[in-house]
């Protein structure tokens, strides 16, 4: 996927019949925290549910919804500038959004991506918190390349690739 084709999506995930499927979300949860979770909430499933977010080549937002334990991951703090669901992500998490010049202090100019939220979000599932933090922190990769990464580790790749080529059908 080039940059110009980049684009945003939601995907929810979740095991039927020890089986994994995902089903493409309406584009409009792509900014919309209460929203995702409302979905994924209404989607049973074995292990809890699991929502992938990719906005754009900006960032993206992981979610895992079991009973009424949320957990949620954001890739890059400084997304919450510009974007709604990164900023209602850090208030969800109530994590103060940072300002230009604290982010610079923190990341020593670097240019790499600030996560926050629950790295160990899938530990349980085979990713560990480390791996998480190299993907989301690897700056050549793409959103969807990452969440695509993240779907082949934790054994849902083909119905995660299936959901994505729907975007566009």
């Amino acid at each position: 996927m080039t940059d110009e084709e980049a684009l945003d999506f939601a995907i929810v995930v979740y095991r039927e019949d020890e089986r994994w499927d995902a089903e493409l979300l309406p584009v409009a949860l792509t900014s919309d925290l209460q929203g995702l979770v409302k979905a994924l909430r209404q989607q049973p499933s074995e292990s809890g549910t699991i929502g992938l977010v990719a906005v754009g080549d900006e960032f993206f937002v992981a979610l895992r919804v079991l009973g009424e334990r949320v957990d949620v991951f954001l890739s890059d703090i400084a997304a919450s500038w510009d974007f709604p669901l990164a900023e209602q992500v850090l208030d969800y998490l109530d994590v103060p959004v940072p300002d230009e010049q604290e982010l610079d202090e923190i990341l020593q100019d670097e240019d790499t991506a600030l996560p926050a939220g629950d790295l160990s979000i899938f530990a349980d599932l085979g990713l560990d918190e480390m791996e998480l933090g190299i993907l989301s922190g690897d700056v050549d990769l793409l959103p969807d390349e990452v969440l695509s990464s993240i779907a082949a580790r934790l054994g849902f790749s083909e119905p995660f690739e299936r959901a994505i080529e729907s975007v566009f059908d």
